[in-house]
């Protein structure tokens, strides 16, 4: 007969074992959560930070040199403060874009994004690095809208969840009868290529990108502003877990204090001046009757002395307006508009013959290029040359040297272009080495060369890297529009 007391100590011990059992299988699902790394620390291990942007000009694209837009850089030098690789997921559906935060597919929205409170509810935006207002646009072929009650009969689209529905929705409580279109699937600059082209009567979209496409979209025209000025901010998860958004606070601070964000704002908007509809329909037209036939001289050259052709040819426009047969009354004078001296340094024998004054410019251009420090490095330093190529290597110097004394950036444009001009002020200029210069003139001149790169750009850009490989020199796209 079995002991009571024996059975009572073995089915103890059998629940004692199977508790210990659940307990350690337990520990092995929870200890991996306590010691699970915040998302600062995943981002430092992996290597990868991982952001979703849309595909424009404003936020991220891919140029001439690669990878570029303002959101893009900006979030690389994120990227390169923590020491890691910046991996770009692009989508131009704002939906997809907040779920992909919430999803944990990114670690962060820098998509130029306006600050709402109803976003605030679900995301939580880092420091504000820009201010833009959200404007009424249509074509200036069409009848300009002055206010919104003049909406009504046309075609308004929009896209679908930005913060302009928003506005247009606070509108439409004072005016009930106003209606328009959303679009999930297209994004704002795409809308512009449709008011550009008729297609629909009006579109909203941020002052940003309305400067920066009005370049390009020649016919485009801002009605009126449907809001105040907003902000623009990076948008991150609304988690608990706010290591990685304390890191961007810090690094904004960090960049706002040393000015290392205006520079960048600078570098991607500086150059956008008031639209000039007029002298950027002259510079298209110009394309066609005069630069066809220098095209493959400013390839050439550019090639030789490691150049962009475009960025050449722009200051060719600049000079000259691609006239070969250009004098001022200064003297200088062909195509890139070299004095007689300079030519002679150059080995430049015929000003006017359009091949030698374009091999000499570009010639110049890279001597005075590889003049400057290492420390000033690109773009700056092709925008130096090219002011020194204006106003003379000496007076960027002396520019340079008052921008210190001001205690400015001397290796910063954006510095510069506000010390060059105070070189044809007594008060400043006798205090240099190199004495008065008009020096307002070189900032206009690099500001117009930018501006000029910038519609070379757009108007050859290639339909693809077939047609490219393909077309040779000659290859461009020109929209409808543009011509």
């Amino acid at each position: 007969m079995a002991n009571p007391l024996q059975s009572s100590r073995c089915r103890l011990l059998g629940l004692s074992l199977i508790l210990l059992i659940s307990v350690i299988l337990m520990m092995f699902k929870v200890v991996p959560l306590l010691f699970k790394p915040n998302t600062l620390n995943q981002v430092l291990e992996s290597g990868e930070l991982i952001i979703v942007t849309r595909n424009s000009s404003t936020t991220y694209y891919e140029g001439p040199n690669g990878k570029t837009g303002f959101e893009y850089e900006l979030a690389k030098r994120f990227a390169d403060s923590l020491g890691v690789t910046l991996k770009v997921i692009t989508s131009d559906n704002l939906h997809e874009i907040f779920d992909m935060l919430n999803t944990g597919k990114a670690h962060f929205a820098a998509a130029g994004l306006t600050i709402t409170d109803s976003r605030k509810e679900f995301v939580r935006f880092a420091a504000s690095y820009m201010d833009i207002t959200e404007q009424l646009i249509y074509n200036n072929q069409s009848y300009r809208p002055r206010k919104v009650p003049d909406l009504e009969n046309g075609i308004l689209e929009v896209i679908d969840g930005s913060s302009h529905v928003e506005s247009l929705n606070e509108l439409k409580t004072k005016n009930p009868e106003l209606s328009w279109n959303t679009h999930s699937d297209i994004d704002s600059e795409q809308l512009l290529y449709l008011v550009e082209n008729q297609l629909i009567d009006y579109t909203v979209a941020d002052s940003n990108e309305v400067s920066l496409n009005q370049r390009f979209l020649l016919e485009l025209r801002v009605a009126f502003d449907i809001s105040e000025p907003k902000k623009l901010a990076w948008a991150f998860p609304k988690a608990k877990d706010t290591t990685l958004y304390d890191k961007a606070m810090s690094f904004f601070w960090r960049n706002l204090n040393d000015g290392e964000i205006t520079h960048l704002i600078e570098k991607h908007y500086g150059h956008v001046t008031k639209f000039d509809y007029v002298g950027n329909r002259i510079f298209t037209r110009h394309i066609a009757t005069r630069l066809s036939k220098y095209l493959d001289m400013y390839h050439e050259s550019a090639d030789k002395y490691n150049l962009d052709w475009k960025l050449l040819a722009a200051m060719g426009y600049q000079e000259s307006h691609w006239n070969p047969k250009a004098v001022s009354p200064t003297g200088v004078r062909g195509i890139m508009m070299l004095t007689q001296h300079t030519a002679g340094l150059l080995g430049v024998k015929n000003r006017l013959d359009p091949k030698s004054s374009i091999f000499g410019g570009a010639k110049y251009l890279d001597q005075i290029r590889r003049r400057f420090p290492d420390e000033l490095k690109e773009p700056d330093r092709t925008w130096y040359a090219m002011a020194a190529y204006n106003v003379g290597y000496y007076h960027v110097i002396d520019a340079q040297i008052i921008a210190k004394q001001q205690g400015k950036d001397p290796n910063k444009w954006v510095d510069l272009q506000t010390t060059l001009p105070l070189l044809a002020r007594k008060k400043w200029y006798k205090k240099t080495k190199y004495g008065y210069a008009r020096g307002w003139e070189p900032v206009k001149y690099v500001t117009n060369i930018r501006r000029y790169y910038d519609l070379l750009q757009y108007q050859f850009a290639p339909q693809d890297e077939e047609e490219e490989k393909g077309a040779g020199h000659d290859a461009f796209s020109i929209m409808p529009s543009v011509m």
